[in-house]
This record gives C-alpha cells, structure tokens and sequence, in this order.
C-alpha cells in the first residue's frame, strides 16, 4: 500500500471512514432493538412500563463499559480487535435474549449487545479521528451517523419481522447477522496510524488545551457532566416515542416511524454538525445543538396529535443528531491523541449513562403519573444543565482568544 494512503485525509482514509460507517451502522443494532420490542416484551412477561425499560438501561451499561474498555483497548492494539469481540458478544447476546424465559435473564442479556454495540460508537469515532485533519469533525459525525442509519433502517426491519418470527426469532436473526457481517469486515481496518501523524497531533492539542486554561482531567470531568445531562434529556424521546405513541392510541407501528424520522433526519443532523464543527469548531456547535434540543423538548410538552408528533420528531432529530458527536470533536481538539480512544470512551459512557438513566427514569416518571408530560419537563430542566456548561466552555475559550488579539 503506497505510503501517501496512510496520511491524514488521504483516499486510504476516505476508504476507511466508508468502512467504519457500515460497521458502525450493523453494530448499532443493539442500541434500537429493545425500543422496538419493548411493548411486545412487556406484555409476554406481565411487567410494568419501568420494569420493561430496565434491558434499556442495562444495554447503554454495557454500551458504556464497552466503549470504554475497548476505546483503552484500541488505543493500545488499534481498533480490530476491539471490533472482533464486539461483534462476538453482540451476536451471543442477541441469541441467548431470544431464548431465556424470564425478564431478569433477559435483560442480563443486553450488558453484552450494549457491549457489542459500544464499540461501533466512540472507539470507532476516535479511530477514524486520527485519519482527518482538515475534515476531523465531518469524518466523526459521519462515523457517529451509523448509530442513527442503525436506527432508522433497523427498527422498519424489526418491525417488519416481528409479526412472522416474533420478537424472540427476530432477535436470534440479528444475532446471528452482526456477527457474520462484522467478522470479516474488521480485517480490513488493520492499519495504523503513522507515530509522526500521532506527534504532529499531540502538539496541536497541548497549544489547543494552554488556550483554553483548563486542565485534562478538568476538561474531561466537565464534558462528562454536560454529556450525562443531555442525553437524560436526549432519551425521552428516543426510548419511549413508541410506547407513547401506543398509550395515545396510535400504535406501536407508528411510534416505530417516528423513532425512524427523527434518527433519519438526525443523520443529516450530525453531517451538519461536522461540517459546521470544521468551521467554527466543535464547542459553538455543541452550544447550537443543545439549545435547539431545549426547543423541540418544550414543544412536545404542547402538542401530542399524530401530525404533530411526526413534524416534532422530525424537528428533534435535526435539533440534537449533532451534539453528542461534538463531545468527540472536542476531546479530540484538546485531550492527548495517543489517549483518544480511552477519552473519548469515558465522555462518551456518560452520555450513555444519561440514555440509560434518562430511559428508565421517564418510566418511572409515566408509573408514577400515568402521563409523559412530566416526563418531558424533566428533560427539559437536564438540557438547562448542559446548556450551562457548555456555554460557560465557550466563553473561556472566546475569552482566551480575546486576550491573545488584544
């Protein structure tokens, strides 16, 4: 292979960002299958709407400890065999939740398809991170794109499947499709990065983090809070649009569509985001979509007609496909690249974290209420603490340049 592939923004990594997308998009299966399933799964089990989102909230703990043990993992071996174990434990986990009898086995399962479907996500973000300069933050969102691709074409699949297989037979057949479709791919993902493209990189963050004026840890610590947050807010849509759809009487079918608009639009979302991250950086961009994400939340506080939550869940997903992307943009604008993987992994596990507990908390919110409105409220106020945080980011860094031009 001709040196000139192995450089940044090179065809060879152009070649690469196609692969990682369709990675990416098999494997993020894992994070929108229990959605789909979720009405189906509490009925067969005889269990409240809070006790049927718990294999939500176990599949993003296992998302979380899997892009965090295989993002350390990657940065050590690169991202191969982070992906060959993923794929493997996704594809068990898949199979044995299609056969266990009862809720708790159940949802045990889902630590390993959240596993599996965690390294499609921040290791893969981080990896492709280190074959783009010019275009770091369009190659990310792209990659981060196979989620919500994951979510737009997986649920139409599942759905479709469901009333011929069941959701036990569907999910046998997706375990067993990751796997044979991953396996194969990883092997052509097998080259590194160059250590002096690694130097040029580990310099320009050390002058990018002394602007800024906080420390690694500091930095790493504020994104995570601010990632928790928006995705509590984040999940209220995303994990119950489709039971919320059916309590009104509209049907899990047309809950599933909605779900595939917004992650649909999201992706031309996230696309946006990387192009505008490119330009104006990643934390004024953070700082856009989480505002917009306040906008639609509120909206859907006011309006529950079948038009109207198609046109807000469309809205929702150009509003917020971006931001949690941006949360790698950053890392990798200002935290060592040669730790890439491992940090991003853990900014990442929070915001998984903040899906997990946002989920499971609007559960309990519609137990306790019988209603989603409070439910809404809530994510509105944890985007308020986002919002927070990431502004005051920004204002540092504006200060900073402020006082280096004067």
């Amino acid at each position: 292979m001709a040196r000139s592939e192995a450089l940044p923004d090179s065809p060879y990594a152009y070649w690469r960002l196609l692969l990682a997308l369709v990675i990416a998009t098999i494997s993020g299966v894992g994070m929108w299958a229990i959605i789909v399933v979720l009405p189906a799964v509490q009925a067969e089990f005889g269990i409240a709407r809070g006790q049927a989102s718990l294999p939500y909230t176990l599949t993003m703990v296992g998302f979380a400890f899997g892009t965090i043990v295989l993002g350390r993992m990657s940065d050590r071996f690169g991202i191969v065999l982070p992906i060959i174990l993923a794929s493997l434990a996704s594809g068990i986990g898949f199979v044995l939740a299609g056969l266990v009898p009862g809720v708790i086995a159940f949802s045990l399962c889902h630590l390993l398809i959240g596993m599996g479907a965690g390294a499609g996500f921040a290791p893969m973000m981080a990896d492709i991170s280190h074959w783009f300069v010019r275009k770091r933050g369009l190659a990310v969102v792209i990659v981060a794109s196979g989620n919500y691709l994951a979510g737009t074409v997986w649920p139409l699949i599942i759905t479709a499947s469901m009333p011929h297989f069941g959701w036990r037979g569907t999910y046998i057949g997706i375990g067993i499709a990751v796997a044979v479709l991953i396996l194969p791919l990883s092997l052509l993902v097998r080259r590194r990065p160059s250590q002096r493209v690694m130097d040029e990189a580990r310099a320009a963050t050390e002058a990018a983090r002394a602007d800024l004026g906080v420390s690694p840890r500091a930095l790493q610590v504020l994104l995570m809070i601010a990632g928790f947050s928006c995705c509590v807010a984040m999940s209220m849509p995303q994990v119950h649009i489709v039971a919320y759809c059916g309590d009104l009487g509209y049907g899990v079918a047309r809950g599933a569509e909605m779900l595939s608009l917004m992650l649909f639009l999201g992706i031309f979302s996230r696309i946006a985001s990387g192009i505008l991250a490119d330009r104006i950086g990643g934390s004024t961009t953070l700082v856009i979509g989480s505002l917009m994400q306040g906008i639609a939340l509120v909206l859907y506080l006011y309006f529950d007609g079948l038009t109207s939550l198609y046109v807000i869940s469309g809205i929702f997903g150009l509003f917020q496909g971006g931001i949690v992307p941006m949360y790698a943009v950053i890392c990798r604008e200002f935290l060592p690249p040669q730790e890439a993987g491992q940090r991003i992994g853990f900014v990442i596990s929070a915001t998984i974290a903040g899906m997990a507990v946002g989920g499971y908390m609007s559960g309990v919110i519609f137990d306790l209420t019988f209603s989603y409105q409070l439910a809404f409220l809530n994510g509105a106020v944890w985007n308020g603490v986002n919002l927070a945080i990431v502004a005051w980011l920004l204002w540092r860094r504006r200060q900073a340049t402020q006082l280096q031009t004067a």
